[in-house]
């Protein structure tokens, strides 16, 4: 089987720390961007008349010569191993994501093409998209299901503490959703250093923080 990249992302995510572990954990704004052959706005009609959108996509930052059949979710501490296919682990098999984002617009542009804006996005900025598929509640949301070790651990949240004159070296429409992302604790689940001083990029600034006892402390913003 062979598959063509149909698209890509712009998010303002630069580098893997700090990007949400899952889709609609934050309300970043994304772009996303069609190859030439791709930019027809016929293969995107009516496609505002969904709310939500699959995206299926390529961890092209991820990839590897082999795979292990267990992985350690960074939310069960790193130390505890599950099958692989019982995670959404970006070390498999076929490098493959698959993640659903809120469609807030249809734009076209000159130079562009059709641009899809989308919020929700769990993507490095680059990432290859192969394929779009509507999102349909009456099929594809389940709320009574199980949710396994995931759902035991979706409510955990850190405190977030930014100081206002970090703050307003923020960008106004930035501000929640970086918030957001802090509050789902960017860091690896087995660094508990509350001395350790880590630092993030996020749509063009350096985002520097500090974690004590449930509270993330930012240190610095600087312009990257």
């Amino acid at each position: 089987m062979q598959i063509e990249q149909i698209a890509y992302i712009k998010s303002d995510f630069s580098e893997k720390f700090g990007i949400p572990r899952q889709s609609n954990l934050a309300d970043n704004r994304a772009e996303i961007h069609f190859l030439p052959k791709y930019q027809n706005m016929d293969a995107l009609r009516e496609i505002e008349t969904y709310d939500y959108l699959w995206l299926i996509w390529e961890f092209s930052e991820s990839i590897r010569d082999d795979w292990s059949p267990t992985v350690r979710p960074p939310r069960l501490g790193g130390n505890k191993r599950v099958g692989v296919f019982a995670t959404r682990s970006p070390f498999r098999p076929n490098p493959i994501g698959l993640s659903s984002v809120k469609l807030t617009g249809v734009e076209f542009r000159e130079k562009e093409g059709p641009v899809l804006i989308v919020e929700g996005a769990d993507l490095l900025d680059g990432t290859p998209i192969y394929d779009i598929k509507p999102y349909l509640p009456y099929v594809d949301s389940h709320p009574e299901a199980r949710g396994g070790f995931a759902e035991e651990k979706k409510d955990y949240r850190l405190e977030v503490s930014f100081p206002k004159q970090c703050l307003e070296q923020i960008p106004a429409e930035k501000r929640t959703a970086l918030i957001q992302i802090l509050e789902q604790d960017p860091r690896p689940s087995y660094q508990k250093d509350p001395s350790r001083i880590y630092g993030m990029d996020y749509a063009g600034m350096g985002i520097h923080f500090r974690v004590e006892e449930g509270t993330l402390i930012v240190t610095e913003v600087e312009r990257s």
